[in-house]
């Protein structure tokens, strides 16, 4: 018998086992064994075999298999007493002699298939899985016994491990949750579920699953094939139940009766949808409200109420009628979602006692697909009801403002003020100022009519405004306050002489001339003019006419001050004073005196710009007083220096006897030229007993020098200038030189030279004759700049010494 015939029959044997009766076991197993030992091949052309034309073959000569194995199956699980049989291996060879001897290797081999050496019938000693291992892998071999040679090549066979159901579905991702909309449709889906089988799904209907719904009927249903729960059940409703439990079932074998099976639990929830309109609990309600509640303030809420969740149940309220609308207004409390309503305007019980407030309630978030249930919203009506409440007094005005004059007696009515008991008692009003201000020692008011007046004279320059509070209580409440602010404005009455702006001196250039504008000047007033201040000036008509100065009226409120004569001299005279009269322009017109002081100054010209010389100095320099005293002192110590080194000097050159020697001295002092007055001073030889009267030392500064010029000589017209020999001067001159010996330089030589006198033609020095001056103008040298200012001073006018 072929091998494959023979494997394929004793499987056959073997699964019929616990199905067929004993009597036909024994049928099979004669039949197998006669077949066996009585197989005769049939003389069939074989795959390396071609039939010619003639009836002979033609043989390939290729090699021929001695047997060929198919799978083998042995059932998983197996239970029995003895070794579950497996299969039979039998070569060509077996002449049934026992010469041939059958070797099995491979996975299990000798541990759990094993063989019989002789037969070659395999059988499995031990229960398997195919769960934990599907088949096996072996091999065969046919040896033979005496000589060990291999009968037959080895050979590669497999045994699987036949399926049997004997695991149930289960549901790995179990218990599940899951949620769908309320109101949905019939057969809205829900959730799929899955459940698995180890056995093998390729053989029988071990792991063939069918799906059933075990509890949550009628409300929810599931596909038998593919576990997609839906709703079974419409319009299903979250405010009448929320939450539901559905359990499903998966059995194998497609459901057949002995099929097992497992199950799984799935709790799902409706989710909510906005298909509840809002509802007020009851139409009409009532609420009290005092008139003392504040504008902006919550007076009362409200609410409406909807069985939905989340933005479902949003609701916005409103005031539908104008009345309420005007004093009222109401919003949504997001948490609470309640109507609160507040106060818009101050309530007045005496005016109105009573509201009616129509209030709506809508969802905001409608869902189109719930109209046909109606409009989601809802009204009720709010009567509110004001409360009298003891007030406190109200004034007629938010502010006042009075007016009073300055100077005014004290007791003058400023103004009054009045306020009134809102109440319907109209109870008395009682008037007081709040003591904690500033301005109520000016003012007091009277106690029951609220007139103000003032308890001192006013001044407007001091104070032009005074705020004060007024204060109202009722008599029969007095703690009850009302307060009002009161400005009162001090108005100007002309009790202020205008007097001139600038308090600083007026410089007067040395080369001004008749008819030049030395300054404008300006006045001010501590008076208030509603139409601007006028002012007019004069010089006073009591004193007599000014020789230096005059004043004119510009008529706009400023005056010039205008030079009377040509050239002043600051070492004349350098300061004057002028006093101007100003008259203001009020009702009726004051007037007072001021005394301006003009200080001569010798000028330098920048353009528009004068400035005198030793104040551009120290303005130039931008020293400060304490930089000046330090310069001071600086020259102070200069000073003590200096005459020490003097002192130091007058010690014999030669300190000893044995050093002797010559020392030559030399100075070399050119002088300053003609700008020098100090070091050569040529009033000394245009007369010499003018000279005599001044002696005054070139070394020692004058005292009393003012700081714009050179000093001041003051001349006595009484002096008679006789005439002296300037030889006799001269000499006496050399006499003092050489008995003063503190006279620099000290070791020098001093030479005067004289030429005699008595010339025929007489001198043509104009030092001879100071009193005698030229009949030429030589005012045109004022304009050659400051470099000819001293020649311009040699030849000024004459008029510069005329003093006021």
């Amino acid at each position: 018998m072929n091998p494959t015939l023979q494997g394929r029959i004793s499987h056959l044997a073997i699964s019929t086992t616990s199905c067929l009766c004993p009597f036909l076991v024994c049928l099979c197993f004669i039949q197998r064994c006669s077949g066996a030992s009585h197989h005769v091949p049939t003389k069939v052309p074989s795959k390396n075999q071609t039939k010619l034309a003639n009836g002979e073959t033609e043989v390939h000569h290729r090699p021929k298999r001695g047997w060929i194995w198919n799978q083998f199956f042995v059932l998983e699980e197996h239970m029995g007493p003895d070794a579950q049989y497996v299969g039979k291996l039998h070569s060509n060879s077996d002449k049934g002699d026992g010469s041939v001897r059958y070797i099995l290797s491979g996975e299990g081999a000798g541990t759990i298939f094993i063989i019989d050496e002789v037969t070659g019938d395999i059988h499995a000693t031990k229960s398997l899985d195919r769960e934990r291992k599907t088949h096996y892998v072996l091999h065969a071999q046919a040896l033979d016994r005496n000589t060990e040679e291999a009968l037959e090549p080895k050979s590669e066979f497999i045994i699987k491990v036949q399926d049997i159901n004997d695991n149930a579905p289960k549901f790995p991702d179990g218990p599940f949750v899951a949620s769908v909309p309320e109101m949905s449709e019939v057969g809205t889906s829900v959730l799929q579920v899955t459940a698995t089988d180890a056995d093998d799904p390729t053989y029988g209907n071990s792991a063939r699953i069918v799906y059933s719904i075990l509890q949550g009927q009628p409300y929810f249903s599931v596909d038998p094939k593919t576990g997609i729960i839906r709703t079974a059940l419409a319009n299903m409703d979250r405010e009448a139940r929320e939450h539901y439990t559905v359990v499903i079932q998966a059995k194998d074998m497609a459901g057949q009766v002995g099929g097992l099976s497992g199950s799984t639990t799935i709790n799902i929830t409706l989710t909510d949808v906005n298909d509840n309109p809002p509802k007020f609990p009851q139409k009409n309600y009532q609420l009290y409200v005092p008139e003392s509640a504040q504008v902006g303030k919550p007076v009362g809420k409200i609410k409406a109420n909807d069985e939905d969740l989340g933005v479902n149940a949003d609701i916005r309220y409103s005031i539908i009628n104008s009345e309420g609308a005007n004093m009222f207004s109401i919003s949504a409390d997001r948490d609470t979602r309640e109507g609160i309503i507040s106060l818009k305007k101050p309530l007045n019980f005496e005016r109105k006692k009573t509201y009616t407030l129509n209030i709506e309630g809508v969802n905001t978030h409608v869902d189109p697909r719930f109209s046909y249930l109606g409009s989601f919203k809802d009204t009720a009506t709010l009567k509110i009801t004001v409360g009298d409440v003891d007030e406190a007094p109200v004034f007629s005005m938010d502010y006042y403002i009075m007016d009073v004059y300055e100077n005014s007696p004290s007791g003058t009515e400023v103004g009054a003020v009045t306020a009134r008991d809102p109440d319907s008692r109209n109870s008395h009003v009682r008037y007081f100022l709040d003591r904690k201000e500033e301005g109520i020692n000016y003012f007091r008011v009277d106690e029951y009519s609220g007139v103000i007046y003032t308890t001192l004279p006013l001044d407007r320059e001091d104070m032009p405004w005074h705020n004060i509070t007024v204060m109202a209580s009722e008599v029969d409440n007095p703690s009850l306050l009302s307060h009002v602010p009161v400005t009162v404005q001090v108005l100007d009455v002309n009790d202020n002489p205008p007097e001139i702006a600038t308090d600083e001196e007026v410089i007067v250039c040395e080369s001004s001339r008749p008819g030049q504008v030395i300054q404008t000047v300006t006045a001010v007033d501590k008076d208030d003019f509603a139409n601007g201040q006028r002012f007019s000036f004069a010089s006073p008509s009591q004193l007599p006419v000014n020789p230096n100065f005059t004043l004119k009226d510009n008529e706009d409120s400023t005056a010039s001050i205008i030079a009377r004569r040509r050239r002043f001299n600051h070492l004349t005279q350098e300061l004057y004073e002028l006093p101007i009269v100003v008259w203001d322009g009020g009702e009726p017109s004051l007037s007072g005196t001021s005394t301006l002081t003009l200080r001569v100054c010798p000028c330098q010209r920048h353009g528009r710009i004068r400035m005198c010389q030793g104040e551009a100095f120290l303005s130039s320099a931008g020293l400060s007083t304490g930089a000046l005293i330090a310069i001071l002192l600086c020259i102070v110590i200069l000073l003590v220096l200096f005459i020490t080194l003097r002192r130091s000097k007058k010690e014999p050159l030669i300190i000893s006897e044995e050093d002797i020697r010559e020392n030559v001295v030399t100075y070399d002092d050119e002088g300053g030229g003609e700008e020098d007055t100090e070091a050569f001073d040529i009033i000394a030889l245009r007369n010499p007993a003018a000279a005599e009267e001044l002696k005054f030392r070139r070394d020692i500064r004058p005292e009393g020098r003012k700081h714009c010029g050179p000093p001041r000589i003051h001349r006595s017209p009484s002096v008679e200038l006789d005439e002296v020999d300037v030889h006799e001067f001269i000499k006496q001159k050399l006499v003092e030189a050489d008995m003063d010996t503190s006279v620099p330089p000290y070791d020098s030589l001093q030479t005067y030279a004289y030429e005699g006198q008595g010339s025929p033609t007489g001198s043509i020095s104009p030092l001879d004759s100071p009193g005698t001056h030229s009949e030429q103008d030589f005012n045109y040298l004022d304009d050659w700049g400051p470099q000819f200012q001293k020649l311009a001073e040699l030849y000024g006018d004459p008029e510069s010494d005329v003093t006021t």
